[in-house]
């Protein structure tokens, strides 16, 4: 047996808001973060919104020699970390260092200071490249500017697997407290490439929903008119504790970390297997990994993107793991109000996941209009949900066939 492990603070910046009082607020009155795109000129791109993080002031939570030196995907991580880490009460020093770490995920890193650097190399030559470019930009900066502010000595990893990577940094978290190699890890991930490459990128891939006149009305996970996903940006951040150190400080627990899947789907580049196998594996292996049967759990945040394949490859995979429970879970992807945070799709989800939990209140699937045939679960439409939920499970599936899934539970001593 290993060591239990619990959530005691939260922490996150999205496009509903920053702080997880408003993030609460906004997801179970079932708004949209999602509007024109205003960072760039995206006019002549086929997609042109997307979930930006509107309401964010870098300086709050940075002073202004370090928001000049890192890209804005560090910012948000850091601002969710100082969040989560006043949120838990957890104090690091000289006896505890080495047994708190870091590990968080990102899909892409700094692509904002990447672009802006190779516009400045083209048009005034190398030699007015920053000395902070690299270490501004590379994914690892946001555990590692994290781990410096704190002072957290323990393991400090940095995850890249695409859509799951905040998904699997927790997984991997809860496994480091759980094996008892540390006593508590902060942990999430960071995503900030609303940027004219990415977005291109994106489009050139036709993954991305062009509702451009209807931007509120544009993620619709499950839904049969659904015709890609919008692209956002944030960071979520969790402060992960072994159970006894925890409730020895008295700290507030949120919920108890108690499974973790992960697997491959070896299939395609960017397609999830039609049948789902990964995610059957992944939620299976996370479902095991937690000691419970599949009618234990109560809901899960989907991974929903709102495109074709991917929601209805997730519900049949729903739909193999859990039989007949399948048609009584609550089922609901966040996604329809904050866009697709991509590499931090996993942090923030996981968040409001805990916080289903802590509140026990499902939040809702929104722009659920027209039921899709192949999407015929409960997706908890438009409306959140009061409800007890015993345990729950967040799903995060990525490029590559890369998956992974989390089950939390209600914390009982």
């Amino acid at each position: 047996m290993g060591r239990r492990v619990v959530v005691t603070g939260l922490g996150m910046v999205t496009p509903l808001g920053t702080g997880i009082e408003k993030n609460w607020e906004m997801v179970c009155a079932g708004k949209s973060g999602i509007g024109p795109i205003t960072k760039f000129d995206a006019s002549q791109f086929p997609a042109q919104i997307a979930g930006e993080v509107l309401d964010f002031k870098s300086e709050d939570f940075m002073d202004k020699q370090q928001l000049r030196r890192f890209d804005i995907f560090v910012h948000y991580a850091v601002a969710s970390a100082r969040m989560a880490m006043e949120d838990s009460g957890l104090k690091i020093d000289s006896k505890n260092q080495n047994r708190v770490g870091c590990i968080t995920g990102s899909g892409l890193g700094g692509l904002a200071m990447l672009e802006h650097y190779h516009k400045i190399l083209l048009e005034k030559g190398p030699r007015r490249i920053s000395p902070f470019f690299i270490p501004g930009m590379i994914a690892n900066m946001a555990p590692g500017q994290i781990a410096i502010e704190y002072g957290a000595k323990g393991p400090n990893i940095s995850i890249e697997t695409a859509c799951a990577a905040s998904c699997h940094a927790i997984g991997e978290s809860f496994r480091q407290i759980h094996a008892g190699t540390v006593d508590a890890m902060i942990t999430g991930g960071s995503e900030a490439v609303i940027t004219p490459l990415a977005l291109g990128g994106f489009c050139s891939m036709r993954a991305l929903s062009t509702r451009n006149d209807e931007p509120e009305r544009a993620s619709r996970p499950f839904d049969l008119d659904r015709d890609g996903f919008v692209m956002g940006e944030g960071a979520g951040i969790l402060i992960l504790e072994e159970m006894n150190q925890a409730l020895e400080r008295g700290a507030q627990i949120y919920a108890e970390v108690v499974g973790y899947g992960l697997s491959g789907d070896a299939y395609h580049v960017s397609a999830p297997e039609p049948e789902g196998e990964g995610a059957i594996s992944c939620m299976s292996m996370a479902i095991s990994d937690a000691g419970l049967q599949p009618e234990d759990i109560d809901y899960i945040n989907a991974h929903g993107t709102s495109t074709k394949l991917n929601d209805e490859s997730e519900n049949k995979a729903v739909k193999a793991v859990f039989g007949e429970h399948a048609y009584k879970l609550a089922i609901s992807s966040t996604k329809s109000m904050t866009g697709h945070l991509l590499g931090g799709a996993g942090g923030i989800e996981a968040v409001y996941t805990v916080l289903t939990l802590h509140h026990g209140m499902v939040p809702p699937t929104i722009n659920y209009e027209t039921p899709d045939p192949l999407c015929d679960l409960d997706y908890v439409p438009n409306k959140p949900r009061k409800t007890k939920v015993r345990a729950a499970m967040s799903n995060s599936f990525g490029f590559g066939g890369t998956n992974a899934s989390l089950v939390f539970k209600a914390f009982e001593p």
